[in-house]
């Protein structure tokens, strides 16, 4: 199976380091998060999205778009309808529930990891190492 990457929407909207925001979060497009979100974060039905956890980023709540990449800290379930990718310092305590993951060494999850097409063998993508 060949893995293609689909152009991906602009990010538009930041929640910056050291901003703490309370409630749901809803957006389309892109998404980066640097601060803190006590709440849900929730693209648009329907919509091409694409949400970015960083390092530093803390997110309570659950999260739910396209393609999600986390390098931070996540405590509520995880649902990505195109690709999940779980950087080397990722956390996530919680549900997961994608269509294509990637995770790179280093990256946890306490939580169940079920693919959406639950009938269907997932897809998997294995990070190369930096270990050579």
């Amino acid at each position: 199976m060949m893995f293609t990457r689909k152009a991906q929407p602009a990010i538009r909207t930041l929640v910056g380091e050291g901003t703490v925001l309370r409630g749901t979060l809803q957006f389309d497009g892109g998404l980066r998060i640097d601060g803190e979100v006590f709440g849900d974060v929730l693209a648009e039905p329907g919509s091409r999205s694409l949400v970015v956890i960083s390092e530093k980023a803390r997110v309570h709540g659950k999260v739910n778009a396209g393609h999600v990449i986390i390098n931070g800290e996540v405590r509520g379930p995880v649902t990505s309808s195109e690709m999940l990718e779980l950087q080397p310092r990722a956390t996530v305590t919680g549900d997961v529930r994608y269509e294509v993951l990637e995770m790179h060494p280093g990256a946890m999850i306490d939580g169940e990891l079920k693919p959406l097409k639950s009938g269907e063998k997932p897809a998997l993508k294995l990070a190369a190492s930096n270990d050579a």
